[in-house]
């Protein structure tokens, strides 16, 4: 989950006014707030409890979104570059998004614009709030890069994100990049219900945000990835788009919203292809691969090999070749169809880049900002930008795969 007790960005050495420990110094360079945080404060948040920093620092960023004139300040000191990407028929500012799972309440929704995403997707959001599992419920693997949750859809409910995305959007403080939401199945629904159960979250979030993504991936909600069969599947997304349908032909609405589907690293690639079959006749507009993973990495380290008998979603850089593998798989197999957004185990522009060769037009990051920082965003937009000179995006994406 997000790791820093606060925010912050510099665009010069000289505006950082902090005393620093002897023997640090910090190096000559134009984003400095990403070697800030990883010599000085991560070290500080990583001797606390992984939920309660998350928790502090979403109620920070939570006053930091109440505050117009700071999240531009935010933004101009963090100062991403632009990198427009064209997808799911919104316009995209840079294609590094946040990844659902940091902000399932809607409480920071202008916070993560400041912060240089080119979009965010903000839940899992159920139809109905419930508290999650018990604590402790996240896990750190530093050694790894690494982290483990069983995390459980806590949430507060889709009556009550759509409440706070309308306050959002009623106080004119709306991101102005593209805004998806999540959706999980409530644990107190039969699996038979399911698709009642996410075509009502949907009907009731419709008007407030920009593409949705339904999650039947989540290793945390107990039989929920049986919904990843064809039939459970179709069944939750004719559903959905009853809904899509009834909705759009209302006067002034501008047509469908995007449905994506969100897919388990777990699954083979014939149940994969399962997913793929479904593309075109329930009109998805996209997938997002992937959700954390079951599997557990050899390591040998010792604090690693203790938090991975925890049970959970292992995610962060070890599951980066699978996710990769995926989105490779998916792209060969829609021939580019529709958009894959790439997501687990994106450390560095090397990782991110790779995802967008093998077949990505967006990526998220979620594990990274535990270990990289606030930076992140900044340093995955400007090295994909130098990478891509010349080149159009539409060239790039899948260029490995093709």
């Amino acid at each position: 989950m997000i790791p820093w007790g606060g925010v912050g960005g510099w665009r010069s050495d000289r505006a950082l006014r902090l005393p620093l420990p002897v023997g640090l110094r910090i190096p000559d360079s134009p984003r400095p707030v990403s070697w800030f945080y990883r010599n000085v404060a991560r070290p500080v948040l990583f001797a606390q409890d992984s939920e309660c920093i998350h928790d502090r620092t979403l109620r920070a960023l939570a006053r930091v979104s109440q505050c117009r004139t700071l999240c531009r300040a935010i933004s101009g000191w963090l100062d991403v570059p632009p990198l427009p990407v064209r997808c799911l028929g919104l316009d995209f500012p840079n294609p590094v998004g946040l990844a659902a799972g940091m902000d399932k309440g809607a409480v920071a929704v202008p916070a993560w614009e400041a912060l240089g995403f080119g979009f965010s997707e903000l839940g899992g959001v159920t139809l109905h709030a419930q508290p999650g599992n018990p604590q402790p419920r996240l896990f750190r693997a530093p050694a790894e890069a690494a982290l483990i949750n069983r995390m459980g859809f806590n949430n507060p409910g889709a009556a009550t994100l759509a409440t706070r995305l309308a306050e959002w959007h009623a106080r004119g403080l709306w991101p102005r990049h593209p805004v998806g939401v999540n959706l999980g199945k409530s644990k107190s629904t039969p699996l038979g219900d399911a698709a009642s159960d996410y075509a009502g979250s949907f009907r009731q979030l419709w008007d407030l945000a920009d593409f949705f993504v339904v999650n039947v991936s989540s290793p945390n909600t107990p039989n929920l990835r049986q919904l990843q069969d064809r039939g459970a599947l179709d069944e939750i997304l004719a559903a959905m788009q009853s809904v899509n349908e009834e909705l759009a032909a209302r006067p002034g609405c501008g047509g469908p919203k995007p449905i994506l589907v969100k897919v388990a690293p777990d699954l083979s690639y014939e149940a994969l292809d399962d997913v793929v079959s479904l593309v075109r006749p329930r009109r998805l507009a996209g997938l997002v691969a992937t959700n954390t993973t079951l599997a557990r990495p050899s390591t040998h380290d010792p604090v690693a090999q203790i938090v991975y008998r925890e049970t959970g979603g292992l995610s962060g850089s070890p599951l980066a070749a699978r996710s990769t593998g995926v989105v490779r798989h998916l792209f060969k197999q829609l021939r580019g169809a529709v958009p894959i957004i790439g997501v687990g185990g994106i450390t560095s522009v090397d990782d991110a880049w790779e995802k967008v060769t093998a077949g990505a037009s967006l990526v998220q990051v979620y594990s990274a900002l535990v270990y990289e920082g606030p930076g992140l965003p900044a340093e995955l937009v400007a090295g994909m930008r130098e990478r891509l000179g010349g080149a159009r995006w539409s060239e790039v994406v899948g260029s490995e795969a093709r």
